[in-house]
């Protein structure tokens, strides 16, 4: 169906749905058919989104779908919002549903909303908003810690983003050895220390290494997050040792999808946890200036 036509059609088809829900009771059955026959005529001078978005928050609109006596369609949330008076009109807004839209709603598949990002789903219009929820190709958000940042897109978009704006490190292989250097580590709240990308078996993985407080307890930790859906990330295991005078931590565990934030991850403690005091005694400093080396691997479990 091609988009077109305008507002002024759709406010036509606005009222034509006023006529199905005022219709003379002794007519019913021809003034339905005739208000039937409009909607169809005049469907295909409008455009998807001028008929089933919310004219007020401009969100699709789900059912129930209300309209106040003028007409004006306004979905659920906007109906609580707006309590006695219509938003567009200022009539009292009543407690109309408009059941001929929701019936055209209900005849429609529309294509996932991530068709550019490669999905190529067509669905019913009602179960449409649940599948671009958990839809494999919605965009991911930028997996850098410690930020407020907006950016959100496909991988390689987000590889991109990373490394020019947030000026991350890039490493090729399945193996690393990273020493991680604190000048002031009595500074442990949610202090953000790296992260670093490293790209192995062709796909990308965020290795974090921050400190924080778990309760009142200052510790470190570290954890790899991978650059896809969670059924891929378990595809991998890694492994994460820190150590020092004869003495070593280990942690395995699988990679977390980015679709995981990065708090949700640590906040779980999914990773190598190590207590401060251990963290100086590894380190083999005064207390104040922390060094530690972290070694890491990468594997992909075999089928």
């Amino acid at each position: 169906m091609a988009p077109g036509g305008g507002v002024s059609s759709c406010k036509e088809l606005v009222e034509s749905w006023q006529k199905v829900s005022r219709f003379d009771t002794t007519n019913i059955h021809d003034e339905l058919e005739k208000s039937i026959t409009c909607i169809g005529e005049k469907f295909q001078k409008c455009s998807i989104h001028e008929l089933l978005e919310c004219p007020i928050c401009r969100r699709f609109m789900y059912p129930p779908f209300y309209q106040c006596p003028n007409g004006h369609t306004l979905c659920t949330n906007c109906k609580i919002e707006a309590t006695d008076f219509c938003p567009t009109c200022k009539v009292e807004l009543g407690n109309i549903r408009c059941l001929a839209l929701e019936k055209v709603a209900e005849s429609l598949e529309l294509p996932c909303r991530h068709q550019n990002l490669g999905c190529h789903k067509i669905l019913p219009y009602y179960r449409k908003l649940k599948h671009e929820r958990h839809c494999k190709f919605r965009p991911y958000h930028c997996p850098y810690a410690g930020s407020e940042c907006s950016i959100k897109g496909d991988i390689p978009t987000l590889m991109l983003h990373l490394k020019e704006d947030h000026k991350v490190d890039m490493h090729s292989g399945c193996t690393f050895n990273h020493r991680y250097v604190k000048s002031n580590a009595q500074q442990v709240d949610n202090a953000i220390w790296m992260l670093t990308v490293f790209d192995c078996f062709g796909r990308q993985f965020v290795l974090h290494f921050e400190a924080f407080s778990l309760g009142m307890t200052p510790v470190y930790i570290a954890f790899l997050r991978f650059m896809g859906e969670d059924n891929e990330a378990k595809m991998f295991n890694y492994s994460l040792q820190v150590g020092g005078y004869g003495r070593k931590l280990t942690w395995q565990g699988v990679p977390r999808s980015i679709r995981d934030s990065h708090g949700k991850v640590r906040d779980c403690q999914d990773g190598l946890i190590i207590p401060r005091s251990l963290a100086f005694f590894f380190s083999g400093g005064n207390g104040e200036e922390l060094t530690l080396k972290v070694i890491g691997r990468i594997w992909k479990e075999s089928a």
